[in-house]
């Protein structure tokens, strides 16, 4: 049985990047359609990103537990986000950083399932959002691979809501 978002709505809250019609979605700038734990134009939403993208902690036979729904754990996650030719879990803060549980029970599930991990923190200077830090965990290539790739100032692709990628 796949899982009901409501009442999350952390994917049109801004913590990950969207075009949604004529609005830019990031990080402090939600969706001006999302509405009180719903969306405002839901029969009307667009196909990409809103129809397409599903989190993993949504999709059938998930094996994210309840907790870790995003607005409960802290982070929007993609178990099987295909990246630089392998399959990796992705994670991307609901606010500055994923917190301690969310990472942690994130890691052990990276080692038991032998797959590489990269999850993002949200510097914030001023109060304001600065970007994103893309951090790796995995092996000791994997790790320089991503630090190679440095900060970014919006997630990729899939964490952005494009490629309608669930995994």
């Amino acid at each position: 049985m796949q899982r009901n978002c409501q009442p999350c709505t952390a994917c049109c809250e801004g913590w990950l990047s969207a075009q949604i019609n004529e609005f830019k979605v990031s990080a402090g700038n939600p969706c001006p359609h999302s509405k009180n734990q719903g969306c405002g134009i839901y029969a009307e939403r667009p196909k990409v990103p809103c129809r397409t993208f599903i989190c993993s902690w949504r999709i059938e036979q998930s094996s994210l537990p309840d907790w870790m729904r995003p607005d409960q754990c802290g982070a929007i996650v993609l178990l099987s986000f295909p990246w630089e030719g392998e399959l990796v879990i992705s994670a991307v803060p609901v606010g500055a950083e994923i917190p301690a549980k969310t990472l942690d029970w994130l890691q052990s599930y990276a080692r038991k399932h032998n797959r590489p991990m990269i999850y993002y923190q949200r510097p914030v200077s001023n109060g304001e959002f600065k970007g994103l830090k893309k951090l790796g965990y995995g092996s000791a290539a994997f790790r320089q691979k991503v630090a190679q790739l440095g900060s970014k100032t919006e997630e990729h692709q899939a964490m952005a809501m494009h490629s309608g990628s669930a995994g």
